[in-house]
């Protein structure tokens, strides 16, 4: 019995996450890509209207899946989260890697970023580890041409041994290519010889003691190289699923291999940075020789590199630069802030002067300006302008590649809080909204102080 979706628990392809497919003969294709490298533009333009959106079941990801047909062949297309790694140290990373392993999917796309091709390689080379039948899109390729950097498809393809597009995501016309690439790639029934990752030799005599006995409880649905290594470094989201495989056999080997690597001084603890270490120096020789920039440009972002990641300099930048942001977001915040509360609270001047002048009865003259317009001018003036200086700046931070490196800083932290270095973002928004929530409680008890009722209220026959 091999690894599936149903023995596993996942059920990711049928079940729990519906497919929606229109005919038996329709391909399902995984769509993969670090964020920001034109994956949903990519997707949108293929499947246009035709889309389905929801979450992922038991996670807060959303996900979208949509059709678009080549030829006599359609094509259901998922788009999955958008993601740096499948190490699973994120309910994004867990969710891509689910859907790739046990989601039924015949070939997998992954975009990458033609201007920082280096750092979009680490998703591919894991994906390929998963799916075999894997197709590199290289995306932006008119921004690489317009930074003067220059993209050897083909010598990309032969140090992967899969095929290899350049694409600009936002002309549907330089899709043709790829949908054609992508049929070829589906209906050849041998896959292709994609490059193996290659890791340090305590890694694979430990890989080596493993293998076979996984290969023979799981089968060839799943890399047994992949789940050998992640047995090792004891992948706990995979492991619970696998928990009725898990026999005294297999366990057996999981021990010998685990002695393998601590004989070679390897803990749990720096497996995986071994691990990521090997995945870094992979991607480093497929690109040597592929990326031909101007070496300014190049220099220029390693001088970044250098500074925003370094083990010194790196946290008093990150926050330095976090400070700022939160001290614009919140002192600049309060000159917008007082221009629409006056205006706002003016315009309810007049419309008090306006329910005054119809005769209103008191009670809704309250209810409606006093009441229903005073909060609604309170959150608007409050919560708007540090939303309006706050998200475009943090796009901005995102647009540069500032966002990633300060995730990579805060990623080993996280982790000995059982957290990935992305939450610290998240983190970022959570706090300014909840300053803005502050402020705005303040401002409405303050401004209801004067309407508010008497601690005790007259008594009234029948009531009270």
């Amino acid at each position: 019995m091999g690894l599936t979706a149903g023995s596993t628990g996942f059920a990711v392809s049928e079940t729990t996450f519906e497919i929606h497919r229109k005919s038996e003969n329709d391909r399902v294709i995984a769509i993969a890509g670090n964020p920001n490298v034109g994956k949903s533009t990519l997707f949108n333009n293929l499947t246009g209207l035709h889309q389905h959106t929801g979450n992922w079941p038991g996670k807060t990801v959303a996900s979208a899946q949509g059709y678009c047909s080549f030829g006599e062949r359609g094509y259901v297309l998922v788009d999955i989260p958008g993601t740096y790694s499948l190490m699973a140290h994120s309910a994004e990373e867990e969710v891509a890697r689910n859907f790739i392993c046990f989601g039924g999917a015949e070939a997998a796309v992954v975009v990458c970023d033609a201007t920082c091709l280096q750092r979009s390689m680490n998703l591919v080379l894991q994906v390929m580890e998963l799916c075999p039948k894997t197709l590199v899109c290289v995306n932006l390729m008119d921004e690489a041409k317009r930074r003067k950097i220059k993209v050897d498809l083909k010598r990309l393809e032969d140090n992967l041994g899969v095929p290899v597009v350049g694409t600009q995501a936002r002309k549907k016309r330089s899709l043709g290519e790829l949908m054609e690439r992508l049929e070829a790639l589906c209906a050849h029934e041998a896959p292709p010889n994609p490059r193996r990752l290659r890791y340090t030799k305590p890694i694979e005599e430990a890989i080596s003691a493993l293998e076979p006995t996984v290969s023979g409880y799981f089968g060839g649905e799943i890399n047994p190289r992949w789940l050998a290594l992640r047995l090792l470094e004891n992948d706990k989201t995979l492991t619970k699923e696998m928990g009725e495989y898990l026999s005294a056999d297999l366990t057996e080997s999981i021990e010998r291999g685990k002695r393998i690597l601590a004989e070679a001084g390897i803990t749990s603890d720096s497996l995986k940075d071994r691990i990521v270490s090997c995945i870094l120096l992979n991607a480093e020789e497929v690109c040597d020789g592929v990326v031909e920039s101007a070496p300014e440009s190049c220099s220029a972002d390693r001088r970044a590199d250098r500074f925003l990641t370094s083990r010194v300099l790196g946290y008093p930048i990150m926050l330095l630069m976090l400070m700022l942001i939160f001290w614009i977001t919140i002192v600049g915040a309060n000159y917008p802030s007082e221009w629409l509360s006056t205006a706002l609270f003016a315009l309810g001047d007049k419309l008090r002067e306006l329910m005054e002048l119809i005769n209103a009865p008191e009670w809704l003259t309250g209810l409606l300006t006093d009441g229903v317009y005073r909060v609604l001018a309170w959150v608007v003036s409050v919560m708007l302008p540090p939303m309006a200086i706050f998200f475009p700046l943090f796009t901005l931070l995102e647009d540069s590649g500032y966002l990633p490196r300060i995730a990579y800083n805060l990623d080993k932290p996280f982790h000995k809080c059982s957290a990935c270095g992305k939450q610290a973002l998240t983190m970022c928004i959570v706090y300014i909204t909840l300053q803005s929530l502050h402020t705005l409680k303040e401002n409405v008890m303050h401004s209801f102080e004067y309407y508010r009722l008497p601690t005790k209220l007259p008594k009234t026959s029948g009531l009270f």
